[in-house]
C-alpha cells in the first residue's frame, strides 16, 4: 500500500552524492518517528513524549536489561511491617533544572499524579495508607495491603512512565496538561527553540550527577557526551533515508522494513533491530458510543479480522518479521498462552461475520477511523481496518491527520458525530505486553481506563487477582483466562507482533537498547 509510494525515490536519494556538511562534534541530530506535540508525559501515553521524558526527567529506579529495577534517583530503601511500609532515601546531588533540589514530597507529588492515570499506578494507589516526607531526602508509602511490584512499579518504562517533577507541576490536575517542562534528568528542553512540526532541541544539563554503576537500559549512570541534541521531524521516509546516509543526521529512529536492504547496502549506515521483544498492535475501539459500545459487535470484528493482513501491511511480506498468532500477551515472554487462540487465528468467514455483525445489533452508524499520515506503520494497519470495515458493510468515515492530532483527538469523548472518534491503531514495545500490570490497553474499568474506556469488569477483576495471586503458576493460570476474556469482549484488536528497526551512522556508537534514550551515546 502507502509502503510502496516512496521505494523509487528513496533509492534514488539513497544512490545520490553526499554533498551536505559534517555535524558538529558537540551536536547529536535525530529523526524521530512523528513530532512531538504533547509534553506532559502523564497526559499522553504516546512513546515520543516518553523518548521526550527520559531526557528531561529522572526515575525512583531504572529497569535493567534483565527486567530488574534499580536504585536510580535513590540510594535505596527498606521495608517493614511484613511489607506494609516502605521507606526511601534520595541520593545526594539531585538538582531540577530551575535550581531547586529534589525533595521528598517532590516523589510524592509526582507519584500521586502519574497514579491517578496509569492502570498499575491506580492499583498501587488503592492500596496505600499514606505517603509522607519525613524530610528533604526521604519519602515513605505506607500501605494497607501488601503490593509485591513496589520497585517494578517505580521504575515502570512503558508509558506512562514514572517521572519525578517539582511539587508545584505535580500538583496539577492529572486530566490537565503541564505548562512548565522542568525535571532532573541529564537533558534541559529548549522551549525557544521548538517549531512545531519541524524541531525539537535539548541541550546537557551540566549540574545533572550520574550515579554510580554500568548502564543497562534505564538504569544506571546516564553520562551525556554531547552538548545538545536536535530532533528533526521528516515525515516522508525516502528524505530521513537520504539525510542519514549523507550524514545529515546520526540516527533515525524508525525506518521502515522496505527500505532495510537499501540502507544496510550503505557502508555508513548501520541497521538494527529495535527490541528482541518486537512491536506489538492493537486496535483501540471507543466503547463510549454506537458501534461499539456492544461486546458483540466487537467481536464480530476479531473474528472477521486477519493478523496476517495487518501484520504483511506494517512490515512486509517476509514472514520473519512478524508473527500472525499473536495473543494478548508478547509471544515469547513467560505468560504468553495458547488458550483460546482459534478466536484470531483460525480461519475466516466474511459472510459469517457480516451475518454476526447484523445479529449483533450493528445499524450502519458512522464509523470514524483515525489514521496517522505521518507514521508509515500505523497508516499500513489503518488502510487494513478501512478496506475490512468496507468489505464488513459498515459506513466508514476515514479521517487521516498527523500523530499528533490524533493523539489530541483521541482524547475526547464526545460522540462521533459531534469531533470524537470510533477506532484508531497504535502499537507497544514488547516490553509494554508481558504481564497485566504494566499493560496500559489491558484496562478495563470504564472512565478511569485508557482511551476507549472499555468496562469489563470480569477483566478487571482478573488483572486484580493477578497482582494477588500466590506463585507464578497461578499467574499463567489468570493470564489464560484474561486471554479468553479478551477474545470474547473484544476491549481492542490484537493486531499482532512485528519487529522493525532503528538505523544510525557508524560515527556514533549504539544506541541505549530497548529504549530511545540519549545518555551514553557518543561521535567516534
Amino acid at each position: 500500500m502507502l509502503r510502496r509510494s516512496f521505494l523509487t525515490g528513496a533509492a534514488a536519494a539513497l544512490a545520490a552524492p553526499a554533498f551536505a556538511q559534517p555535524a558538529a562534534a558537540r551536536v547529536l541530530r535525530y529523526v524521530p518517528q512523528t513530532d512531538l506535540t504533547v509534553l506532559d508525559p502523564v497526559f499522553t501515553t504516546a512513546y515520543i513524549t516518553r523518548h521526550h521524558a527520559l531526557m528531561i526527567y529522572d526515575q525512583l529506579y531504572g529497569l535493567d536489561a534483565q527486567l530488574r529495577p534499580q536504585p536510580q534517583m535513590v540510594e535505596g530503601h527498606e521495608t517493614e511491617g511484613d511489607g506494609l511500609t516502605w521507606r526511601f532515601r534520595l541520593r545526594e546531588g539531585l538538582k531540577f533544572h530551575d535550581g531547586e533540589p529534589v525533595r521528598g514530597r517532590d516523589c510524592i507529588a509526582s507519584i500521586r499524579r502519574w497514579a491517578q492515570r496509569d492502570g498499575l499506578g491506580q492499583v498501587l494507589l488503592a492500596r496505600v495508607a499514606e505517603m509522607t516526607a519525613p524530610d528533604d531526602r526521604s519519602f515513605t508509602i505506607r500501605l494497607n495491603q501488601r503490593f509485591g511490584p513496589m520497585l517494578e512499579t517505580l521504575a515502570k518504562i512503558g508509558p506512562s512512565a514514572l517521572f519525578v517533577m517539582p511539587e508545584r507541576i505535580a500538583a496539577t490536575d492529572a486530566n490537565t496538561q503541564i505548562k512548565e517542562v522542568i525535571g532532573s534528568g541529564p537533558f534541559r528542553f529548549v522551549a525557544a527553540e521548538r517549531v512545531v512540526g519541524a524541531r525539537v532541541v535539548y541541550e546537557r544539563n551540566a549540574d545533572y550527577v550520574p550515579r554510580e554503576g554500568t548502564p543497562s537500559w534505564a538504569a544506571g549512570p546516564k553520562r551525556v557526551f554531547f552538548d545538545r541534541v536536535e530532533w528533526t521531524v521528516m515525515p516522508d521516509p525516502g528524505t530521513a533515508a537520504a539525510a542519514l546516509q549523507n550524514g545529515e543526521v546520526d540516527w533515525w529512529e524508525n525506518p521502515p522494513n522496505d527500505l532495510a536492504p537499501m540502507l544496510k547496502r550503505s557502508r555508513d549506515v548501520v541497521l538494527k533491530r529495535g527490541s528482541p521483544l518486537g512491536t506489538i498492535g492493537t486496535g483501540i475501539f471507543n466503547t463510549l458510543h454506537p458501534p461499539f459500545d456492544k461486546p458483540a459487535v466487537r467481536r464480530a470484528i476479531l473474528r472477521a479480522m486477519s493478523q496476517q493482513d495487518f501484520m504483511t501491511a506494517a512490515a512486509g511480506a517476509d514472514p520473519s518479521l512478524w508473527n500472525a498468532r499473536a495473543g494478548v500477551f508478547t509471544p515469547g515472554t513467560p505468560l504468553a498462552t495458547e488458550a483460546g487462540i482459534e478466536a484470531i487465528a483460525g480461519p475466516r468467514d466474511l459472510e459469517r461475520s457480516k451475518r454476526e455483525l447484523r445479529e449483533a445489533g450493528y445499524q450502519g452508524e458512522a464509523v470514524v477511523l483515525l489514521a496517522p499520515s505521518d507514521q508509515q506503520a500505523l497508516m499500513a494497519i489503518a488502510e487494513v481496518q478501512n478496506d475490512l470495515f468496507r468489505r464488513l458493510g459498515m459506513n466508514v468515515d476515514y479521517r487521516v491527520s498527523d500523530w499528533g492530532t490524533l493523539v489530541q483527538r483521541r482524547a475526547s469523548k464526545e460522540s462521533p458525530e459531534k469531533g470524537g472518534w470510533s477506532m484508531f491503531h497504535t502499537t507497544w514495545n514488547g516490553l509494554d505486553g508481558i504481564n497485566p500490570g504494566v499493560m496500559t490497553y489491558l484496562r478495563a474499568n470504564g472512565e478511569r481506563a485508557w482511551f476507549g474506556w472499555p468496562s469489563v469488569p470480569r477483566l478487571d477483576e482478573l488483572r486484580t487477582a493477578w497482582f494477588d495471586a500466590a506463585d507464578f503458576a497461578a499467574q499463567q493460570a489468570i493470564a489464560a483466562q484474561i486471554q479468553q476474556v479478551v477474545f470474547e469482549e473484544a476491549p481492542y484488536l490484537p493486531t499482532g507482533q512485528y519487529f522493525a528497526n532503528t538505523a544510525y551512522r557508524r560515527t556514533i556508537t549504539e544506541p541505549v537498547s530497548e529504549v530511545f534514550a540519549f545518555w551514553g551515546v557518543r561521535r567516534v
